[in-house]
């Protein structure tokens, strides 16, 4: 499994829009510092873990882990992350089944969550502004259910030739 987390707030994203000429589309921009989490995981079957969190820190990543490790009691997963230090605390208590591999320093292209994270964006969070935190986060919850029920889709963005190569052989 990979994992990674994405950070969505109140601040709007615009970006182009198609309209009929000559109509120009008008589309309202806000700036507000307010933010929620997601932790996200994405094994290759194309089947996608998510959980809304308020923060970045070991608690949630704790909460997370706890949650991934009793969704799967029967598998040995390895978790797939990047070196932040919430993944690297040593206070994180790791469940029988589950082990963590870090990634290499400053390499996100090597994670395949963090494409998924621009397809969220790009399809559910552009050119939209939110009343409310909850606003956002009820929207993030629809869009991250969304993604969990199309497995093809997830697939395609996160099944790499090399990672699908490396577990092949593996056996």
């Amino acid at each position: 499994m990979f994992q990674d987390e994405a950070r969505f707030g109140r601040i709007s994203d615009c970006r182009r829009a198609w309209a009929p000429r000559p109509m120009r589309p008008l589309v309202k921009a806000m700036l507000t510092y307010e933010y929620t989490y997601a932790y996200a995981v994405c094994p290759l079957d194309g089947k996608f873990d998510s959980l809304v969190l308020p923060n970045v820190n070991t608690e949630c990543m704790q909460i997370f882990l706890d949650e991934i490790a009793r969704r799967y009691p029967n598998e040995n997963i390895v978790m797939v992350m990047d070196g932040a230090g919430w993944h690297r605390s040593h206070s994180l208590t790791l469940a029988e089944n589950l082990r963590l591999l870090l990634l290499p320093p400053y390499s996100p292209e090597l994670n395949p969550v963090e494409h998924l994270w621009d397809e969220l964006r790009e399809k559910s969070f552009h050119n939209r502004v939110f009343d409310s935190i909850g606003a956002l986060e009820s929207h993030l919850v629809d869009a991250l259910r969304h993604m969990e029920e199309t497995t093809d889709a997830v697939k395609s963005i996160a099944g790499w030739d090399w990672i699908i190569n490396s577990l092949c052989n593996a056996n």
